[in-house]
């Protein structure tokens, strides 16, 4: 074979260095460059040699378009790639962090709030399997995920993204990375990237570094500590994902002590990429760029030679790609960026590229399309959803359990939006960026669920608000089920200063239990604040986090079917002026402890 680097048998490093010693400098920074498919005509990624595209939230081939159409659209993608020059294929990225969740049909599993919750390792790394499987199942390769942000702060918007507050729950859920990637053969040789096959995808941990130590939880704020304080707390899960081969990292939007991780030369180059000993490459967050000046997109060009300089090897652009090759291409021209930078970015992309086998196998894979949300990715889904559950109370009188309830019971009454509405349930990222309501894709939502399982002579009255006549009427209700919780929400949107539970959900908990027995369901992507009246009034109490597509998990436990088995991720504030709070604090007075549950028995359940 003429061409070293179309040579499936020859070392990867040479592969690399032929390809590389092929390039023109525009193919070069073209290959640093991810742009958003809307931009993504076949005429840019032929004549620019593109690297990367992406899909942002929601955006997708057409509205509910299934994995079959999705891998329709990346295919024709990549044969515009594949009629380049060079034939250099595209590495086509997505933001599946709960399963495929952009796309309709596919598996939403709870978001990492709840995985952490389950402390199980093994059952993150399965999930991560089936994930690469559903994604590849689309012809996409490349996810951003896993998520590793250490939350300190639940007020911060993104704290469902993260697994727990604590640093060793999160480094045990890093797991994921092996899940997505496959696991790599004893040897491996150190912080080299690793992708098993054809199953699986390209995984980036996120966001390098800091991301959930923001003062007051502020999203793409500043965490303000000393340099062993963030290696001990906010690094040390990237270091578990190095091991396991993680092929990208992304950057983080927020600061260190004043410094945009973007323009960090310390962080992604002296300490990620030599300390660390990390070889594969670094992305930046969508439009990371253009939010390092304000206005927001100003002073551009200067913004590409901060972050090239600092050490990142891809830029997701998204959407302004023309400005950015013209700005980058003159900083390289000028003699601003060295080329020793530049072929360093795109030895790192080119590495992962040919360790993911995008030059063997470019296009999709039909024959996984059976792969999406088959039986047994719902029952996986379904084992994470019990097992992510957290019991907080059971029983005003612990000796006399409330649960598990009794499906045969005569008449029960079910109450709240979130009871029934499969959007609410998954929760941001989820079809789009940040979420929406309703029946927005395939799944059972809690009130499907107990209809489900509860006995042919059980009557089951759904009233989203009940009204007085409902509940002081003659009809005689055994227990009421009330699911109340958060909208939908990501990044910014959610930060939060008070935490309370929105659509007055405690005042339509306290109002079901005044009259009926009631076991209160909480769908939230963090703690809320739950006040005395509201504790005291429900008979149990289920911290359901965001739990995704498959709502009968919530109801194998509280019908007993499996026992709780949840244990809180993070602590449980009594109220927001405690913030932050943790359990190293001398002062640390919770509602409930991180690690905190209970079993149906009322036993406690402790880490």
């Amino acid at each position: 074979m003429s061409c070293i680097y179309k040579d499936p048998n020859a070392p990867i490093e040479a592969r690399v260095q032929d390809l590389l010693s092929r390039m023109t400098l525009k193919e070069k920074i073209g290959q640093m460059t991810q742009i958003e498919r809307q931009v993504a005509t076949p005429s840019v990624i032929k004549d620019l040699g593109i690297g990367s595209i992406l899909s942002v939230g929601g955006s997708g081939p057409f509205e509910n378009a299934t994995s079959e159409h999705w891998a329709a659209m990346v295919d024709n993608f990549q044969k515009e790639a594949l009629n380049s020059r060079l034939g250099i294929p595209l590495l086509y990225g997505i933001d599946a962090v709960h399963g495929n969740n952009n796309v309709y049909g596919a598996t939403i599993f709870p978001h990492n709030i709840g995985l952490g919750a389950t402390r199980d390792a093994d059952l993150v790394r399965r999930i991560g399997a089936a994930t690469a499987l559903e994604v590849r199942a689309t012809g996409i390769h490349y996810t951003f995920a896993p998520c590793v942000a250490v939350c300190r702060d639940p007020r911060w918007g993104r704290c469902y993204e993260s697994f727990s507050e604590d640093t060793q729950i999160v480094k045990m859920m890093t797991l994921k990375v092996s899940g997505l990637q496959g696991q790599p053969p004893q040897g491996h040789p150190g912080g080299y990237p690793f992708v098993a096959g054809r199953e699986n995808v390209v995984a980036c941990a996120k966001h390098f570094v800091g991301d959930g130590g923001t003062r007051n939880g502020l999203n793409e704020g500043d965490t303000i500590s000393s340099y062993d304080e963030l290696e001990k707390i906010h690094m040390s899960p990237y270091l578990d994902c190095i091991s396991q081969g993680v092929c990208t990292i992304m950057a983080s939007y927020s600061s260190w002590n004043g410094t945009n991780l973007h323009i960090s030369h310390f962080l992604l180059t002296e300490v990620l990429k030599n300390k660390l000993g990390f070889k594969g490459f670094i992305i930046s967050d969508s439009e990371g760029l253009d939010r390092l000046h304000s206005p927001h997109g100003s002073n551009y060009q200067q913004s590409v030679l901060l972050a090239i300089t600092a050490g990142v090897d891809m830029v997701m652009v998204p959407f302004r790609y023309q400005l950015f090759l013209e700005d980058f291409l003159h900083l390289v021209e000028s003699g601003k960026i060295p080329m020793t930078r530049i072929d360093d970015a795109v030895q790192r992309i080119l590495r992962v590229k040919f360790v993911a086998g995008l030059f063997e196998h470019p296009l999709s894979n039909g024959s996984l399309l059976g792969t999406v949300r088959c039986e047994l990715h719902k029952n996986l889904a379904r084992e994470a959803v019990r097992k992510s559950l957290v019991l907080l109370k059971n029983g005003k009188d612990p000796k006399k359990p409330f649960l598990p309830l009794d499906r045969n019971a005569k008449r029960i009454l079910v109450v709240g939006r979130h009871a029934d509405d499969l959007g609410y349930q998954c929760g941001g990222w989820t079809k789009t960026w940040d979420g929406r309501g309703g029946r927005i894709t395939t799944g059972t939502t809690i009130l499907d669920a107990i209809r489900e399982v509860a006995g042919d002579k059980t009557e089951v009255i759904y009233e989203q608000n009940p009204s007085l006549t409902t509940l002081n009427g003659k009809k005689d209700y055994s227990f009421a089920i009330v699911v109340v919780g958060e909208a939908p929400y990501a990044e910014f949107g959610g930060d939060s200063t008070d935490l309370t539970i929105p659509f007055n959900g405690a005042a339509l908990i306290c109002a079901v239990a005044d009259k009926v027995p009631t076991l209160a369901i909480l769908i939230s992507g963090r703690p809320l604040v739950l006040e005395p009246p509201f504790l005291d009034k429900t008979e149990a109490l289920v911290a359901a986090w965001l739990p995704g597509s498959e709502g009968v998990g919530i109801t194998d436990a509280i019908f007993g079917d499996h026992d709780f088995q949840g244990r809180l991720p993070f602590t449980w504030f009594k109220n927001v002026k405690q913030l932050p709070m943790h359990a190293e604090d001398a002062s640390y007075d919770p509602l409930f402890p991180i690690g905190y549950g209970l079993t149906s028995k009322n036993e406690i359940l402790n880490d």
